[in-house]
């Protein structure tokens, strides 16, 4: 390919990039990287080969042919380490064709896309399983409230600014005028002459000095704040002219951002977007690369290099380096005939409030395909915490590693049934796979074996997760009233089966696994239980011994609700009506709940039958007036 300029990342003596730009031509191959605007560099290509043609004696180009030359070209941007491809979405098999001819020169993982704003780049991409190439890199729930915390800053008066280091833009936010109003005239007159005349002015990156957020707040906020003549006002006229703008500036707010604390997920993550982005920006939301993802994944999946299916043909990315995601890759592709292409990403972080440490195989993956009918499948996909790896670290051999494996998925399975037996609203269906991979572990007689690797797959729950309900929703008394209903029958399911944490037997719910369903009125129509994890590791101890512990799911939104009282009263009505009709339906059926597991092992040690007999003994033992009344006492309503 014929170079008009110098290599991409040339230098000169003082370690400056030689040029940020370039062009690719593909009638005529090329590529032009020097200095200038892209204009110009077609220009240049243009009077190259003219000049080429008048040596060999050949006619100019036509203004046809120039056209052509023309039209069959992309443009690039150079960073420090990247190279940039601004797709035309019309043209993505010139970008694509950009992308290969770049990677003979650069690393893949070195180039990435412009557009991805645009449906159609994002489209193109994700059907050559390649979602990781517009993803934005994870960041734990921790890092991105000490991210914003660490970004507020002055300028010369109060810090009431959120700084966005690589634009040099400084935010304000609404709030952010709640500490400025109560300054004395002289200082509140300073602090805001100076975010007018931020607003005004911009930085040697061509970005705002200060700016308005959330950065999709309509213009006339914007333009009201920069019109305030702050110096032919008395100090009472400014107050009233900045607190007019404020209020309009509160109401065009959505809802789900007028409550600014890192613990209401939507203005975190929305902060922290605009905290991150960058002059070129090439990440795409995770709300853009999967329709309907909750609000607890922002930059929580690291997704990594996929496949697609070409003509049936299966063709990984050449930038897959983990055997486990291929290994997933496999099975869908060879027990599905009808899919295009695979997208999978690793949840990089807990997603819970109070996250327990796992262990090493107690990753979970998302994985999105779609099938030959168009259909597009979100799927998550969850390893088995107890495989044959882990009973070998304990010293045991093989065979008894194998068993023991094994028994632990039955157990698993027999689990999710009980607490589908007993009501519980989980995923209707739960897919289970295998895989083989190599042992590296602490049992040095195995080390390298081939061993069996065990995991669950089931349908992404669309929803939000009760513990990330934003704040504001509860200032609604109806969506208050119907998620503590929802949430109160959901707790009595939890109490019957017992579920806490293995390790530190503390409440898994209201954790991360309850999901609210939103209907078209935006009030709670349902609510999904994701996983049945931790159920009867709690079978023998009666109610009244712990039922107080789910009171924190009232008491922990008591500053969110109008009426503290009716919160709490709907949230002991759903509890006390779901234990009576559970109680109710084990009794009028109870032949059927009692062989239920007839022919598993029965084992005081802990068996699974053992366990279930005991959780039925219990609930039929309570007395739900009187498990309700200490729940009530515990909740102080």
């Amino acid at each position: 390919m014929k170079l008009i300029g110098e290599k991409i990342f040339a230098k000169d003596a003082e370690g400056r990039q030689l040029s940020r730009i370039g062009t690719m031509f593909f009638k005529t191959p090329g590529l032009v990287t020097k200095r200038g605007i892209h204009a110009m560099q077609r220009m240049m290509w243009i009077e190259d080969l003219n000049a080429e043609r008048a040596k060999a004696g050949v006619a100019a180009l036509t203004p046809t042919e120039e056209d052509q030359e023309l039209a069959e070209s992309v443009d690039l941007i150079f960073t420090e380490d990247l190279v940039l491809i601004r797709p035309d979405p019309e043209r993505m098999d010139l970008a694509f064709r950009a992308d290969d001819e770049l990677q003979k020169i650069v690393p893949k993982r070195a180039i990435r896309y412009l557009n991805t704003s645009s449906l159609k780049v994002r489209t193109a991409l994700r059907e050559r399983g390649e979602n990781w190439r517009m993803a934005r890199q994870p960041i734990s729930q921790e890092d991105m409230a000490e991210l914003i915390e660490k970004s507020k800053v002055p300028i010369c008066e109060k810090p009431i600014y959120y700084y966005n280091r690589a634009t040099g833009t400084r935010y304000i936010t609404a709030s952010g005028y709640e500490e400025v109003s109560k300054l004395d005239d002289e200082s509140y007159v300073r602090q805001v002459r100076e975010v007018v005349n931020g607003l005004n002015k911009f930085n040697r990156l061509g970005h705002p000095e200060v700016d308005v957020f959330p950065p999709c707040a309509p213009i006339e906020i914007r333009k009201g704040l920069k019109m305030i003549a702050v110096d032919e006002l008395t100090p009472a006229e400014l107050r009233r002219a900045v607190e007019k703008v404020e209020t309009e500036w509160r109401m065009a707010l959505p809802p789900e951002l007028r409550e600014e604390k890192v613990t209401n997920y939507e203005w975190r993550n929305e902060m922290c977007h605009a905290l991150t982005r960058g002059p070129n920006e090439t990440a795409a939301e995770e709300q853009e690369l999967i329709a309907g993802i909750a609000p607890e994944f922002y930059r929580q999946i690291e997704w990594l290099p996929g496949a697609r299916i070409d003509r049936g043909q299966v063709i990984f990315d050449s930038e897959l380096t983990d055997q486990r995601e291929k290994s997933l890759i496999f099975n869908v592709t060879r027990l599905f005939g009808d899919v295009d292409y695979i997208n999978i990403g690793r949840i990089a972080n807990s997603l819970a409030r109070h996250p327990v440490e796992g262990n090493r195989r107690g990753d979970v993956y998302i994985m999105q395909y779609r099938e030959g009918s168009g259909r597009t499948a979100i799927q998550m996909i969850r390893f088995q915490k107890w495989g044959v790896a882990e009973h070998l670290d304990e010293g045991k051999d093989l065979l008894r590693a194998y068993v023991e494996s094994d028994e632990y998925s039955d157990f698993i399975l027999d689990r999710r049934l009980m607490c589908r037996q007993l009501g519980m609203d989980l995923p209707k269906r739960l897919g289970y796979g295998h895989f083989t991979e190599r042992y590296h572990g602490t049992n040095a007689k195995y080390e390298g074996s081939a061993v069996r690797t065990a995991y669950f797959v089931r349908s992404y729950i669309t929803g939000i997760a009760s513990d990330k309900v934003p704040p504001p929703r509860f200032h609604n008394p109806a969506f208050a009233q119907a998620f503590a209903f929802l949430m109160g029958e959901a707790a009595a399911l939890d109490m019957i089966v017992g579920r806490e944490s293995s390790v530190t037997h503390e409440l898994l719910f209201d954790q991360n696994y309850e999901v609210l369903q939103i209907g078209p009125d935006g009030l709670p129509a349902g609510l999904k239980i994701t996983d049945h994890a931790g159920s009867f590791i709690n079978y023998e101890r009666p109610f009244e011994s712990y039922v107080a512990n789910y009171a924190a799911v009232v008491r922990r939104r008591r500053e969110f609700v109008s009426d503290y009282a009716d919160f709490a009263k709907a949230y002991l009505t759903g509890f006390k009506r779901r234990l009576a009709a559970v109680r109710q339906m084990c009794r009028d059926r109870r032949e059927a709940f009692d062989k239920l597991f007839s022919d598993r092992p029965y084992d005081t040690n802990g068996s699974g039958a053992y366990r279930w007999a005991c959780a039925l003994k219990r609930l039929d033992a309570c007395d739900p007036d009187q498990v309700t009344a200490l729940l009530a006492k515990a909740i102080e309503c």
